[in-house]
Formats: structure tokens, C-alpha cells, sequence
């Protein structure tokens, strides 16, 4: 009758939401090591996952597709490398990059009600996700600055961005991101885990993978708090600032038509900054202020934030950017000539 001293294993057989015990934990109810993590999908639209995998998957392609064009155009077209374009061909890096991070498990719910993901695995795609996220916002903070130097001081434009000084900016802005992100897996890596592993979306993020270990973590919270202020919160700040100089400079100039023109060149990033920050900040309040809301609410918020900003940018910058467009276009009619 005394059997149930000292240390015992637990086994784990996952089904959704359910853990199922071999045998008896010890008398401290040691916890045990997450193997994988379930993924929720679409909440409340489970049975119209086949009818949803459509939109997605023309969402994923147009995303990478269009973006991929705008690298290869800018890379291919010796008039595109000037400062504004290059910056933008490493938008559509980022851009690109958190579609690949979230393609597997959306479109692996959607098609084949694949929920099961190693957990291993979930932290390399929530380090994925964020990560290429920081770099986005990095990205779109330097373009804010190509802007302000570019009205501010066009005359020396090419002399103060130069080729080599982009690289560096880009590489640094990597770096950083890198650097910022590298500790989450490192940490949830190392917690005990004994609650429920289902996670409220199709892919896994830092907010929603907190939730999971039965230890303090306090410290994870506050380390991805200190993340999101040193990259999102000062990154915008930071553009806001280069817009009220902008603004400002502007203001200055002379002419209505010279005005006119000048902000005309900011109306592309201005769009592009608006359809990343805006649903990011309604992630943040809905998370925050509406916790009671139906969960479909918000996977739609996430969604929005995660795969939008990928789709739209590379139709901004089409629409409103001639050089970006002729570029695209002497990719077509280059592949015709060849063929």
C-alpha cells in the first residue's frame, strides 16, 4: 500500500484537449515535458474548413508571389537600386518571410485537419513569426527615415544613403530582431508543463504559448513585454517623429505643387505603416480589453495582423509606384523575349 513513494513517469497520449496519464505522478505532482501542442484552427468554423482553405491559400500566393516580384524587379533593375527600393525589397523579404512561417500549419488545419505539432517545432515557427514581425517594423521605421532625408535634404539623398550604409542598416536591423527573439524559445524551453496543450489559433505565438506551462512565468512576460516596447512601441514612435519633421520640412516648402509632391512620395509607406501597426494595435486592445469576446473574434484579429499587411503592401507599392511597376513589367517582357 506504500507504492506510491519516490519518482514516477508520466506517459503522454495527446488527443485535442485531452492528456491522457500511464501512470501515477509523484506526491509533489512532478510535471511533465510537452511533446506537442494542438492547434485550435478556426474557432466556431471548423466544419467550413474546406471552404476557407480557398481565400487563404489565394491570400498565401498572392503574397508571395507579388512580393517576390518586387525583390527579383529590384534586384534586376539597375535603375531600382536607390535607397527607397531597397528598403522596400527588404520589406518584401519580411513579408515573404512570415508567410512561409505561418503557410504549414494554416494550410495543414485547413486542408488535412493536421493539428498535432511538435513542440519543438511550434517555438522555431513562433520564433519564425516574430522575429521576421521585429524586422518588419525595423524595415518600415527606415523607410520613414529614407523618406524625412529625402525631403529634407534632397541634394545629398544618394550621399547620405548609400549602398554600403543600407546593407549595414538591413543587416543591423536582422541582427537586432535576432538578438530580441532568440531568448523566448530558449525560455519556454525550459519551463515544466502540465495544463492543457491546445493553443487558441493555427500557429504558435509567444502570447498564447505562455499560457501553457504550470510554472511561473513572470519573467517570459515581462522579457516579451521589454520586446515589444524596444521594437513595436519605439519603432512607431520613432515614425511618428520622422513625420512631424516631414511635415514640418514640408510645410516649409514654397510652392503648393512642390508640397504636393513631396508628401505624394510618402503616400505608399504611409499606407504600408497603416496596415501593419493598425491591426496590430487592435490585437493588443482586443487581448487586453475584450478577453470575453468570442475566440473567432480573435483569430480574425490575428489573422488580419499576420497575413493582410503581406497581401497589400506589394499592391501599394505597384499601384503607386511607377518605377516598381515598369520594373515588374521589363520582368515579363524579358521572360517573353526569352522565350
Amino acid at each position: 500500500m506504500m507504492k506510491h513513494k519516490g519518482m514516477f513517469k508520466l506517459q503522454v497520449r495527446r488527443v485535442v484537449g485531452q492528456v491522457n496519464i500511464d501512470d501515477m505522478g509523484n506526491e509533489n505532482n512532478e510535471s511533465l515535458d510537452l511533446l506537442s501542442v494542438f492547434l485550435t484552427g478556426i474557432p466556431g468554423l471548423e466544419a467550413h474548413h474546406g471552404l476557407l482553405s480557398s481565400p487563404f491559400f489565394t491570400m498565401y500566393i498572392v503574397a508571395i508571389v507579388g512580393n517576390s516580384l518586387i525583390m527579383v524587379a529590384v534586384q534586376a533593375d539597375p535603375a531600382l537600386h536607390e535607397p527607397m527600393y531597397l528598403f522596400l525589397s527588404m520589406l518584401a523579404v519580411t513579408e515573404v518571410g512570415v508567410s512561409v512561417s505561418t503557410l504549414p500549419t494554416v494550410l495543414g488545419i485547413l486542408w488535412f485537419d493536421v493539428r498535432q505539432v511538435d513542440f519543438d517545432g511550434c517555438l522555431a515557427q513562433m520564433f519564425f513569426i516574430h522575429t521576421f514581425s521585429c524586422m518588419e517594423s525595423g524595415v518600415l521605421l527606415a523607410m520613414s527615415y529614407d523618406r524625412f532625408v529625402a525631403i529634407y535634404n534632397p541634394l545629398h539623398y544618394t550621399v547620405i544613403l548609400t549602398i554600403p550604409r543600407i546593407i549595414y542598416m538591413c543587416l543591423g536591423i536582422t541582427l537586432k530582431s535576432v538578438i530580441l527573439m532568440a531568448p523566448l524559445p530558449i525560455l519556454l524551453r525550459q519551463l515544466p508543463y502540465c495544463h492543457t496543450n491546445v493553443l487558441s489559433h493555427s500557429y504558435c505565438l509567444h502570447s498564447d504559448l505562455i499560457q501553457l506551462p504550470c510554472a511561473d512565468t513572470k519573467l517570459n512576460s515581462i522579457l516579451g513585454l521589454a520586446i515589444v516596447l524596444a521594437t513595436f512601441g519605439l519603432d512607431s514612435l520613432l515614425i511618428v517623429v520622422s513625420y512631424i519633421l516631414i511635415l514640418y520640412t514640408v510645410l516649409g516648402i514654397a510652392s503648393r505643387e512642390g508640397r504636393w509632391k513631396a508628401l505624394n512620395t510618402c503616400v505608399s509607406h504611409i499606407c504600408a505603416v497603416l496596415v501593419y501597426y493598425v491591426p496590430m494595435i487592435g490585437v493588443s486592445v482586443m487581448h487586453r480589453v475584450a478577453k470575453h469576446v468570442s475566440p473567432l473574434v480573435h483569430t480574425l484579429m490575428s489573422s488580419i495582423y499576420l497575413f493582410v499587411p503581406p497581401v497589400l503592401n506589394p499592391i501599394i507599392y505597384s499601384v503607386k509606384t511607377k518605377p516598381i511597376r515598369q520594373g515588374i513589367a521589363t520582368l515579363f517582357s524579358c521572360k517573353r523575349e526569352l522565350l
